[in-house]
This record gives C-alpha cells, structure tokens and sequence, in this order.
C-alpha cells in the first residue's frame, strides 16, 4: 500500500510497513502469533532481514541531526521524556535506495536547509545531496485502537523508529515540579498537560498496546522509561510489574528499563528478575558544574553513585547491556565527554553520545540556548564511535533500548 505525505517542496512517497491486519482468531493463542513475529528478528515482517543498511557519512548526518528537515514526515513525537520535537524516518547511504532502513529520528525545522524535492530526494539548500535515500516511516497501525475502557493505545505507548515501542510508566518527575531542581532540557510533563498521555500507565494495558504492536505493526523491542519518585527504588517498582505483564502477554520481547540509581541496588536486579533484557542509568554529564546548571536535582546524586549503579548493573544484567545518555552541548568540554566515554565503555557500559535538542516547553528552550554545532557533534561522535569500535561495543548489541535503535544518535554513521 502506498500513501503520500507533505515534504519539503513536494511529495514524498512512502510504503506502508507490512504486518498482519486484523484481530487474532479466537481459537488461536495471540501470544503464539507474536512469538512467530518476535522470531523474524529486527527486520520485522515483510522485510528482507539479509538487507543490511548503509550508513551516510557522519559528517553529513551530524548536520541532520542538529539542523533537522523540513519536511512533515508522517510519525512525528512532540514532548514527553526524552529527545522529542523529532519526524522518524528511514535514513541511509549508498546502495541502500531500495528497503532503505537505518531508523533516524530529525528535528522538525521550519528553518532547516535540507528538504526534499518533489521526488522525495534530499536537498540541501535546492541542491540534491547524492547517494542519500530517506523514506518517511507511517503511523503504525495499532495507533488506531484503544482499551476496553476508552484509552487510546498511542496515549500509552508510541512507536520510535521502525520497530521499537516506547512507553513512560509514569509521566511525572519529583524534581519537574521545581524550576531549581528540574533538568533544563527535560520536557516530561509537557504531553501530560497537553493531553496525550497518562500520568500512570497500569502494566495490564501496556500488555495489550504490546501484543497488538507486535502483531500489527512488526515491533520487536520495548523500551520503559519513568519520571523519578520519591521512594528508595526511584521508579523501579512499577516498572517491574510493567516488565512483567507485558513479558507475560508477548514472550520473548526484548524491553529495556531506565531508571535513576535507586536507593537500594537490589532493584536493579528485580528488574532483571522480571525479565528485562538491558538497562539505562542515564547520567548525561559527568562534568559537575555541568551537572549543577544543567540537571540541579540529578546533580545531588554523586558520580559515585551511577558508577555503583552501572557497576551492578553490568554484574546484572552483562556486558554492553547497560548504557547511559551523555550529551553534546551542555558546555562540556570535549576532552571531558570522550574520557568520560572512555571510563564507561572500561566498564562495559555503552556511553549513547546524543546532541542536545532544543524542546519547546522546556527551560533551556525558554532561554534560547541553542542546539550543538554539527562540528562539534561530529567530532565527539567519531572520538567515541573509535572507542566503542575498538572495545567490539555496537548498539544493536544492547538487545533493547535507546541505544540498540540508535535513531537520536549519529554514532551509527560512524560503526558505534
């Protein structure tokens, strides 16, 4: 099925994904349909799994990542945890051109040089940027239903990417209430106050939104993310009855949980207990005046403490299953962010480099500060893609999670 969406100066032609349509049958178990699903791998149904994508240049792709597209591609996120503001598409370099598939998330950006010509070509200013193809990735088709009890399925959880389903279990953050203690670049209760969303997921129904988008629309990882809670697990209670619902309605599905370090380690092995494969402790710097302007609450939890938390963790849950945000443009410099990349990938955690965004809604937004030069980007992502490259660290290795999609990241550009 073909479908067209607005881009750039023209049309952009765009292939619905392939996947099963339709209600399972009664007299077969569901969860049997989505094991058969699961078992396709990462390619998701209808794809050729041998089809291997190419990487653009990571030159090009760090000026992507910073300047965006204007275009309207056709599944867009505004708000919520993490980088948002962002059109998903199907980015990628030579030999690519047919089942173009490297999932890359874009700032959507009235003001960016790059379009698309009405062919669905990229351009930069007009000009045609060779050996590039990019495919808009559609609404998937599990978006159209909801609960028995009214609950739109999109307002649970969202699909990133290709083939990875995204949830927040819980949309509020105990340091998103204080301008003091808030992270600047954080925009977690902005779609709840907009109305897209649930202030608590209940693990029952992210069950049913998962079997559903595994069945409808090739899904084959999770990812689980919460705003930090006062008590000594900081989230990680409900993320395991989350874990364990969905596990137990989609056997096999690979879920990645992100949490702060909780009080009590233990937690991080509950998780694991309940069957999550990988794990985010996201620290994002580890520069401390960076920290202190940048995330003022987080900064009161000691580096010391996430190298704990990491440390268990890899114990845990392996090698190169853990991973933490560090982000480019916070002020950091770049000598610091590398050594500190260097320190993490030492341990067996993988550092997923992301540019800082610019998001409506949040402080650093208001403020006006501005997103990272591609320069800048580029270098520190080809630093650190070195490292993890001579480590034998890739992303897709990661299982689940921010880093095996690796859309917000230019670090694939670059082997990482």
């Amino acid at each position: 099925m073909s479908a067209y969406v607005e881009g750039g100066s023209g049309l952009l032609k765009t292939r619905r994904a392939t996947g099963a349509a339709g209600a399972p049958s009664a007299a077969r178990d569901p969860r049997d349909e989505v094991s058969a699903l699961l078992d396709l791998g990462t390619a998701g149904p209808g794809a050729d799994a041998t089809d291997e994508p190419t990487p653009i240049d990571l030159a090009l792709r760090a000026e992507l990542a910073v300047h965006g597209l204007r275009a309207t591609p056709g599944l867009s996120r505004r708000g919520g945890a993490g980088p948002s503001n962002d059109g998903h598409w199907k980015l990628a370099g030579p030999a690519t051109a047919k089942g173009c598939g490297s999932q890359t998330t874009l700032p959507m950006s009235p003001d960016s040089p790059f379009s698309l010509d009405a062919d669905g070509q990229l351009t930069r200013d007009g000009v045609v940027v060779e050996d590039v193809a990019v495919e808009a990735i559609e609404r998937p088709a599990f978006y159209d239903l909801s609960t028995a009890g009214g609950t739109r399925y999109e307002d649970l959880a969202r699909l990133h990417g290709t083939n990875v389903l995204a949830t927040t279990v819980v949309q509020t953050c105990i340091r998103y209430r204080d301008e003091a203690t808030r992270c600047r670049f954080c925009t977690i209760e902005e779609s709840l106050r907009a109305g897209d969303t649930l202030q608590v997921k209940r693990p029952e129904d992210l069950a049913e939104v998962a079997a559903a988008a595994v069945r409808l629309d090739g899904v084959t990882q999770m990812v689980m993310t919460t705003g930090t809670s006062n008590g000594r697990d900081r989230g990680a209670k409900h993320l395991v009855r989350c874990v364990e619902a969905v596990l137990a309605a989609v056997p096999g599905l690979s879920i990645q949980v992100q949490i702060e370090p909780p009080l009590d380690l233990e937690w991080i092995d509950r998780l694991h207990e309940a069957g999550a494969a990988a794990v985010g402790i996201h620290v994002e710097s580890t520069d401390e005046e960076v920290r202190a302007r940048w995330t003022p609450g987080k900064a009161e939890v000691p580096i010391e403490r996430y190298e704990e938390a990491w440390r268990r963790a890899v114990a845990v849950f392996g090698h190169n299953r853990v991973s933490t945000y560090l982000l480019v443009g916070l002020g950091e410099e770049p000598d610091h962010l590398v050594a500190a990349a260097e320190r993490l990938i030492d341990m067996g955690v993988y550092p997923f480099v992301v540019p800082y965004r610019p998001m409506d809604g949040s402080l650093a937004f208001a403020d006006g500060v501005p997103a990272p030069s591609p320069a800048e980007l580029r270098a520190v992502t080809g630093r650190v893609a070195r490292k993890l490259r001579h480590a034998g660290m890739r992303g897709a290795d990661q299982v689940a999670g921010c880093a095996a999609c690796g859309a917000c990241s230019t670090l694939g550009a670059d082997g990482g």
